[in-house]
């Protein structure tokens, strides 16, 4: 079966995890990623944790995973936002922040990607401190790679929904319908995306996941920076 992994989305309240533990799913949410990861410890010895977040930010201009990533997932690219330069990420007023963000790369930051700073700077942090090899995925990247070609639904749709759990049923990923209290703190696409995110997190603990790029980029905090799948 291999050591558990496991995957993690942010959400509006905090952050939720999907353990895969044996031929068990276990759903998990905490308020900060540190927490989901120390109670994802007490189900067993976590070997890969894969997050949809951005992990090593750009100085200057694009990272290059980003890019690769909207080519792979086809009519889902707009599912794929620029990770900010840090410099704006460490910005709290968002025109400040699209000013330096402008700057450093000739082009605007959305107020999307502006949201989620709090949440970067908290992955940011964390990862000095996580006992165990940790990833950045996209969620639709890993869905892709796991249909073998782009979702022609968007996840917000009953049809993309359903073919997302339908795809991870059948690589052996089946969310049962309580999936705990997560069930009643997450949007279902929260738990799809941590459940594809697990699922990758588990290609990586075989050696059988492959990065955008092939060859990680590494910007001047030395994370390397890829999105796998």
């Amino acid at each position: 079966m291999g050591d558990p992994v496991m995957g993690v989305d942010g959400c509006s309240q905090g952050w939720v995890g999907i353990a895969l533990v044996g031929d068990r799913v276990a759903g998990l949410f905490a308020p900060t990623i540190g927490e989901l990861e120390a109670d994802a410890r007490k189900l067993g010895e976590i070997a890969v944790i894969a997050v949809d977040m951005p992990i090593g930010l750009p100085d200057s201009g694009v990272r290059q995973a980003d890019v690769l990533a909207r080519r792979f997932v086809g009519p889902r690219s707009s599912s794929v936002f620029s990770t900010p330069v840090r410099a704006a990420v460490e910005l709290d007023a968002y025109e400040l922040s699209a000013q330096a963000h402008r700057e450093l790369t000739g082009v605007g930051l959305t107020k999307q990607a502006f949201a989620l700073r709090m949440k970067i700077r908290e992955v940011d942090a964390w990862l000095p401190t996580a006992a165990c090899r940790v990833v950045e995925v996209h969620p639709e990247v890993s869905f892709a790679e796991l249909a073998r070609e782009p979702l022609a639904y968007a996840k917000s749709t009953w049809a993309g929904a359903e073919l997302r759990r339908n795809l991870l049923a059948a690589a052996g990923v089946v969310l049962p319908s309580d999936v705990g209290p997560v069930g009643a703190r997450a949007g279902v696409d929260d738990v799809l995306d941590a459940a594809v995110a697990a699922w990758t997190a588990t290609r990586v603990r075989d050696g059988l996941a492959r990065s955008l790029p092939g060859s990680p980029e590494s910007f001047s905090d030395g994370i390397a920076a890829a999105i796998w799948r």
